[in-house]
């Protein structure tokens, strides 16, 4: 039986390049004192033996480790994936990487990974939403490290924020419906607690139908988050037994407003003609739904993107660092007068 083969030393790629370790060192750090025909040489020492270079006793050096810590509520929802998107690749043109954990939705399970990640030492955090447990929050304000609240408007934020009020789009929403003469509007959704986001759209609702004088009771539970399209359709379901006169609806998200699109169809429900619907987000799937869905676009990438130019603005020592807010944009499409 062989033994496994040691992988390769700086003193191998030295040794080959005719160089000190201390030189081959240098040249991985791109050491201005190092010249070009020298570091290639070491850099092609490398390539021959399959080196790669280990940064993390450097990294521990220099108090630098070279990556951002995000927690998202889920990793299969394309509002957080362009979110994480707009952010990777803003932080890479840095040559900073990004390390991913998802809640789940869960508060708590938030506090855990916050401290698991705070332990890997990142230079910045990233978190979605502005609530968490209190000992999360004492884990993000003694870090000593920007952190960056994304998808909300806290009213007492640790650091930074980019985002924007969930319950204000979703008002706008409202407003446009009534406006154009709709009248009997339901929610679907949001009525999970652990949907912050959602329960603050449900919440914008009934501010907005009760700011205008109309009935705000048509609340449809969708159960727990993610809410997927399938759950969308067996809430429209609902609606449409115990409230059959419901001349609009609007979704917690696009995801859902597609399913209570489908369950219309299913039932030869003619949209928007007997029924008006509204999503939330943005997806793709909304866009060429037929008819396509109208909506509130969030700017999911470019929360990513301001979140990176935020993070790098402070760790250039930048003064004076505002929030940066997003401003949604309601898209009226064929779902909807």
């Amino acid at each position: 039986m062989s033994l496994a083969r040691k992988p390769p030393t700086m003193a191998d790629i030295a040794r080959i390049a005719g160089v000190s370790s201390m030189t081959v060192s240098r040249a991985f750090k791109a050491d201005s004192l190092i010249s070009l025909e020298t570091r290639t040489a070491i850099l092609a020492a490398a390539e021959e033996l399959g080196y790669v270079f280990d940064s993390t006793a450097s990294n521990l050096r220099s108090q630098k480790t070279g990556f951002v810590a995000v927690t998202i509520p889920s990793i299969n929802n394309a509002n957080f994936a362009d979110t994480i998107a707009g952010l990777s690749e803003a932080l890479a043109a840095r040559n900073m990487q990004t390390l991913l954990g998802y809640t789940n939705y869960d508060l708590d399970n938030e506090e855990r990974l916050i401290e698991q990640l705070l332990r890997r030492k990142p230079e910045a955090m990233v978190v979605t939403g502005g609530r968490h447990t209190p000992r999360a929050r004492k884990l993000l304000e003694n870090a000593h490290i920007p952190v960056i609240e994304t998808w909300d408007v806290p009213t007492d934020p640790i650091g930074h924020y980019v985002g924007f009020s969930n319950a204000t789009a979703v008002r706008g929403m409202v407003d446009h419906f009534v406006a154009v003469g709709y009248r009997r509007i339901a929610f679907l959704g949001g009525d999970a607690g652990g949907d912050i986001r959602g329960s603050e759209r449900r919440r914008g609702f009934i501010q907005a139908m009760t700011t205008h004088g109309l009935d705000s009771s048509r609340l449809i539970p969708a159960g727990p988050p993610p809410i997927s399209m399938r759950e969308g359709a067996v809430a429209m379901a609902s609606l449409l037994e115990d409230h059959p006169d419901t001349d609009a609806v609007i979704c917690v998200s696009d995801l859902s407003a597609f399913g209570a699109l489908t369950e219309c169809q299913r039932r030869n429900i003619t949209v928007p003609q007997e029924i008006a619907i509204g999503g939330f987000g943005n997806y793709e799937i909304g866009s060429i739904a037929v008819p396509a869905l109208t909506t509130v676009d969030v700017r999911a990438r470019e929360i990513g993107e301001t979140a990176a130019a935020l993070i790098l603005d402070l760790l250039d020592g930048a003064e004076n660092v505002g929030q940066r807010a997003i401003e949604p944009t309601l898209l009226v499409r064929e779902s909807s007068r």
